[in-house]
């Protein structure tokens, strides 16, 4: 009984804070797929990023949803998203080049798409997911990064 009860309060929690989300930011679903949508059309024409992606997706509209339920995860709190975002980057051959292209691009099409109140929330998530995961992905090559230091392929040997 206690579970169910814990389970109800957690799931009431979450739906406050989303509530409290959407009603200072405006950020809704619709907005979250214009801005995957937008995003990713931007990521397939990028020289630096585009390839990347062309090896591994082939049919597009999975990836999309996926990455739609992420982000309304990440600036929403709804719990949509149950994947391993960084399993899913550790073998990519990406450093802090790519990156810094990532953020440019989502930061060109978060101000396109958004509000600026939506577009700093999306922003500041996206910043602290990059610095994530290019962390993660150097340890996973032996470099531990010190504050304020980036992660260059070349600087492990990685290929």
């Amino acid at each position: 009984m206690e579970a169910i009860v814990a389970g109800r309060e957690r799931r009431e929690r979450r739906e406050r804070l989303t509530a409290e989300i959407i009603a200072r930011t405006g950020i809704d679903e619709a907005m979250i797929e214009r801005l995957v949508r937008g995003f990713y059309a931007k990521v397939r024409e990028d020289a630096v990023l585009g390839p990347i992606f062309d090896v591994r997706i082939r049919d597009w509209e999975p990836h999309l949803a996926q990455m739609c339920a992420f982000w309304s995860s990440v600036a929403l709190m709804t719990g949509r998203y149950h994947g391993t975002p960084m399993a899913k980057h550790l073998p990519l051959p990406v450093d802090a080049g790519h990156f810094d292209r990532w953020l440019e691009l989502f930061e060109q099409t978060a101000r396109e798409v958004c509000p600026p109140e939506a577009e700093a929330h999306f922003v500041e998530r996206a910043r602290r997911i990059a610095a994530s995961l290019e962390l993660g992905i150097a340890g996973a090559h032996g470099v531990m990064l010190g504050n304020g230091e980036r992660f260059r392929r070349n600087q492990a040997g990685a290929k």
